[in-house]
């Protein structure tokens, strides 16, 4: 494959100034683009060149393919980077760049098709010989053959969108009493969201851990996973603070993982970065839960003990190059993400609005990954996330630390965030001693109840 030239970074906030810097580094060009409601975003001025797409709504702009597709061919780009959300899973994007001959950085719409129906990964990770959350082969079709199935496999059980994410189209259904009920209000959920009501039935497991595991793969059949991270600590299904190592597992677990997911890739001809993610049970089990075929807002926690540039090996991946053999990566100490939201630190309810103070730490093994600056408006029209603080140490108790200082530094003024919700976290016995699952916030009540 050619090299790449000039990139267009279909996306809007902190992954574009993140992508910028990467592409810089490596001598090519970016062009960002921009909605209406982003006009005054900082990283207009960073990219070389912008283009407005269209109105405030994402559907008017981020999700507006031709849009972007003339945006690209107008600035003379040959890719295209997706980031996360928007179109970065969207298969009839894939193919339309490819018509345009504009290289999309990510792997095929056959490869993403195959994982973006959850029951269908399910049937390929099998396949593939990776262990899953028993369950229904596939999407269930009728109410009759959801019970005769539950029952299979035993209550409580989880009713799942295939098309599902962010913790919509889910239900746990306890008894055979309450199966119709919920699964329809899962389904019809689903349907809402997804315009897909297609469900599938796992087993619930309970206190479970979410774990993730970073993996690359090129076009020449090769993969290397970039460790595993820990992604328990959640709010309504949405990631929250996300840490790596998962001190959780054990040195055997750890392995058997990390190779599965690798083999995983290998047999998928996965090209791009993506994220195998798994739930595990008090007994060091770990179970497939889904696969991201793009790149994940934690990843800098994986760059951060790793010292890799996901963004740099995707890009390279994407012209042609082979990645480096798994044992030329090192892993040294432990990172620690915290997703700073302009939100309610007590109700996590909104709070979009100018920021009339923005003051970021900084110190050694600090990273502040956002696009906010002093006087920025913060609109109303999309994801509350203003910025990621990433933090390093040699070991997770110093890590905590870090980022204890970090949150200290971290002054917001204009607006409410949930950094006081990440100062209480830092503080939390269970937190510290590493003992919670992914329902722990459930709840949370306030600041108090940390």
């Amino acid at each position: 494959m050619a090299e790449i030239k000039k990139i267009l970074i279909a996306n809007r906030g902190e992954i574009v100034q993140r992508a910028i810097r990467t592409i810089k580094e490596m001598g090519k060009k970016s062009v960002a683009v921009y909605s209406a409601g982003d006009k005054n975003a900082s990283y207009l001025k960073h990219a070389d060149e912008a283009v407005c797409i269209g109105g405030a709504k994402s559907s008017e702009s981020y999700l507006n393919i031709p849009a972007l597709i003339t945006a690209a061919e107008l600035t003379g780009c040959d890719a295209i980077f997706p980031g996360y959300g928007f179109l970065s899973e969207n298969q009839d994007f894939v193919e339309i760049c490819k018509l345009h001959n504009i290289k999309f950085i990510g792997p095929s719409s056959e490869v993403m098709e195959k994982m973006a129906d959850k029951s269908k990964a399910k049937e390929e990770m099998i396949k593939a010989g990776v262990p899953v959350v028993p369950g229904s082969k596939g999407a269930v079709r009728t109410i009759e053959e959801g019970k005769r199935v539950a029952k299979e496999i035993g209550y409580p059980i989880m009713a799942k969108a295939a098309s599902g994410g962010g913790g919509r189209g889910m239900r746990l259904i306890k008894e055979e009493k309450d199966f119709e009920q919920q699964y329809l209000a899962a389904s019809s959920e689903a349907l809402a969201a997804f315009g897909d009501g297609t469900m599938y039935l796992e087993r619930f497991i309970n206190n479970p851990r979410h774990i993730e595991v970073q993996v690359i793969g090129d076009s020449h059949g090769n993969a290397i996973h970039v460790g595993e991270r820990d992604c328990s600590l959640q709010r309504r299904h949405q990631k929250v603070i996300e840490e790596s190592p998962a001190i959780l597992l054990n040195e055997d677990t750890r392995a058997k993982l990390l190779e599965t997911a690798v083999k995983a890739t290998k047999y998928l001809k996965y090209e791009g970065a993506g994220t195998f993610e798994f739930l595990a049970d008090d007994q060091q089990n770990v179970y497939f839960m889904e696969m991201n075929t793009r790149l994940q807002v934690e990843h800098p926690v994986s760059e951060m003990v790793s010292g890799i540039d996901i963004v740099e090996w995707m890009i390279k991946v994407a012209e042609g190059e082979e990645l480096p053999a798994q044992d030329t990566i090192k892993f040294r100490g432990h990172a620690i993400e915290c997703r700073i939201t302009a939100e309610d630190p007590n109700t996590f309810l909104p709070s979009p609005g100018k920021i009339t103070q923005w003051m970021v730490p900084g110190g050694r093994n600090v990273r502040v990954d956002s696009h906010i600056y002093t006087n920025y408006i913060v609109p109303p029209h999309y994801d509350s996330m203003i910025g990621k603080l990433i933090v390093w140490g040699r070991d997770r108790e110093k890590a905590i630390n870090i980022m204890k200082r970090a949150l200290s530094e971290f002054e917001v003024e204009g607006i409410k965030t949930n950094i006081p919700f990440h100062k209480k976290m830092m503080e939390n016995e269970d937190f510290k001693s590493n003992n919670y699952d992914t329902k722990y916030l459930e709840d949370y009540k306030g600041l108090d109840s940390i």
